[in-house]
């Protein structure tokens, strides 16, 4: 048992809010002085490192963090370094007899969780753990016959069977003060050291016109979305040159909105029935729990084919140049391309031309999936260790319940079904912004103010992959 004058520590991870936080209200309830840390573990063994928009994010997301605590009466310790190392020094200094934290899903963060918790028995601390940031917890959810899910529909409506969601925690009350150390209140980095900022050259300025990072431009978000776009949801999350989407994913990815909150509030306006679109838009966030779910019962999904026949699968060698164009939105193709340098301008790129971008890669130019994923990883701000590779193998036809390797996206069809009028491709592309409303989508027939001409030919292209296919069926 902890002594009567012990303090407290929180640990915050990708929960960086004080609105329906457990481990946050769990600690505040006790009244004891109370430490909050973030720690910026780029060593551990397995955890990855953030990708440069995300790091941006954080940054931000910290910065604003670090205000609201301030403001409810706490403080923010930031360190860095192998976060078992850390939280064990920390509890330290602080006689910490109450560790407090919110559960984490990927096997290293597992591990280092449940190391820290047989450390601190062992030293007579007490550290509890809290469901935070998934409506449903991977081990929860289980088949018939016991194993986890691998077809998202029956997952989801064992979800949806598994009971009431629970109601999100107030946040909105003052905090303990924060503990001392032997010497006073324990050091902590200055946010600016980390250097999480891109310079030399700062390639940010599209991110900060686009976001609001933190627990404010969250609940602002939130609010925006249930005031229009939601009601309209089934048809306008397909059309990217509109406000379709909730655009919420980079939020629930640092926890700055709970996913609890989203449930909630969205029953709160809808009582007794669920709209149509309304219900669709909760199953994208049903799409979330069952990416992480897959996550949890496959900790190298971002490195292995979840179907193993796709390991003999015969990838091609794409040339750099090839591979570049891709990147810079310059394949010829107006959609990949708008897609693309939406997402070198602003982090982000609508979830349609998400797909199709990662469509064109991975089988019109039949470059291996996972090279795709690392470029989502570094330049989104919503990229996270479950949708982000989950995504793509679905995309790829190797991954669970995944889009049929045969299913190739036609970058023109979709351009010209989704975005008929051109709207979205003569944001992003300069270079075709003069065209009328055929020609914006196949730019290759009029004269453009130097668009390149398309990388490959679709249809060409199209049989490849689907001849690589069959080989593998064949082997």
């Amino acid at each position: 048992m902890a002594s009567p004058d012990a303090t407290s520590l929180v640990w915050l991870r990708d929960d960086l809010r004080l609105d329906d936080n457990p481990a946050l209200a769990e600690a505040a309830g006790l009244g004891k002085p109370m430490t909050v840390v973030y720690v910026l573990d780029e060593e551990s063994p397995g955890v990855r490192p953030l990708g440069g928009a995300a790091r941006w994010w954080l940054h931000h997301s910290l910065d604003a963090l670090g205000t609201e605590l301030e403001a409810k009466g706490s403080r923010l310790v930031l360190r860095r370094g192998r976060s078992s190392d850390v939280i064990r020094k920390l509890a330290t200094q602080t006689h910490a007899g109450h560790l407090f934290w919110n559960r984490r899903y990927g096997q290293p963060e597992r591990d280092i969780d449940a190391g820290l918790k047989e450390w601190a028995a062992d030293n007579g601390i007490e550290a509890n753990s809290f469901q935070a940031n998934l409506l449903f917890e991977p081990w929860t959810i289980r088949t018939g016959s016991g194993g986890p899910y691998k077809v998202y529909s029956p997952f989801w409506r064992a979800c949806l069977a598994a009971g009431d969601i629970r109601d999100p925690l107030d946040g909105s009350g003052s905090l303990p003060e924060p503990a001392a150390s032997g010497r006073g209140l324990p050091a902590g980095d200055a946010l600016g050291s980390w250097k999480l900022l891109p310079t030399s050259p700062d390639w940010s300025g599209g991110l900060a016109e686009t976001w609001e990072p933190g627990e404010h431009g969250a609940a602002q978000r939130l609010e925006d979305f249930l005031d229009g776009p939601i009601e309209d949801y089934g048809t306008g999350r397909n059309i990217p040159g509109t406000e379709g989407t909730s655009r919420l994913s980079p939020h629930l990815r640092f926890g700055e909105l709970s996913p609890f909150r989203v449930w909630r509030e969205i029953r709160r306006r809808h009582p007794r029935k669920v709209p149509a679109d309304v219900g669709i838009f909760r199953s994208e966030l049903g799409w979330r729990e069952f990416n992480w779910h897959l996550l949890y019962h496959n900790p190298d999904l971002a490195t292995r084919n979840f179907r193993p026949q796709f390991d003999n699968f015969q990838w091609g060698s794409p040339s750099r140049k090839e591979l570049a164009a891709w990147q810079q939105g310059n394949t010829g193709y107006p959609l990949v391309d708008a897609g693309m340098r939406q997402l070198w301008q602003t982090g982000w790129m609508h979830n349609r031309v998400r797909m199709a971008a990662a469509s064109f890669l991975v089988k019109n130019l039949l470059t291996d999936w996972r090279i795709g994923e690392q470029w989502f990883w570094d330049t989104l701000v919503d990229a996270d260790a479950a949708n982000n590779p989950a995504n793509w193998q679905w995309v790829a036809g190797s991954g669970a319940d995944a889009s049929p390797y045969y299913r190739i996206f036609n970058p023109v069809t979709q351009s010209k079904k989704f975005d008929a009028g051109g709207d979205y491709l003569r944001k992003f592309i300069p270079e075709i912004a003069r065209l009328d409303g055929k020609q914006v989508h196949e730019p290759w027939n009029a004269e453009t103010d130097g668009y390149p001409a398309p990388l490959v030919d679709l249809p060409e292209s199209r049989e490849r992959a689907l001849d690589t296919y069959q080989k593998l069926k064949d082997s």
